[in-house]
C-alpha cells in the first residue's frame, strides 16, 4: 500500500470514529470496545485522542465517563466532509 493510499484510509477511519463518537453520548467502555486496535497501521483511536479530537468526559464512576468530541475534533469532521 503506497502511502497516499494508506493517508486516505487512516482519514476515512478517522472520519468513520469521529461521526460515531458524534451521533450519541458514548460510554468509554462502549467506545474503547469498539474502535481500539493492537494493530500498528490502524491506530486511529490513539490518533484521535493526540490530535485532539476527541476527549474523555469524566463521570462520577469508571462507567459514567463518556467519550466526546471536541470542537478541534467537530472542525475535522466538518472539513473532511465539506472534501468529500
Amino acid at each position: 500500500m503506497n502511502s497516499a493510499a494508506h493517508d486516505d484510509s487512516v482519514s476515512r477511519l478517522m472520519v468513520q470514529l469521529l461521526t460515531w463518537v458524534g451521533e450519541q453520548p458514548r460510554v468509554y467502555r462502549e467506545a474503547i470496545e469498539a474502535w481500539r486496535s493492537s494493530c500498528p497501521r490502524h491506530p486511529v483511536w490513539d490518533d484521535a485522542l493526540i490530535s485532539g479530537f476527541i476527549q474523555f468526559d469524566r463521570g462520577a464512576s469508571a462507567r459514567e465517563t463518556r467519550v466526546i468530541l471536541t470542537s478541534r475534533g467537530r472542525e475535522f469532521l466538518e472539513a473532511a466532509r465539506s472534501a468529500s
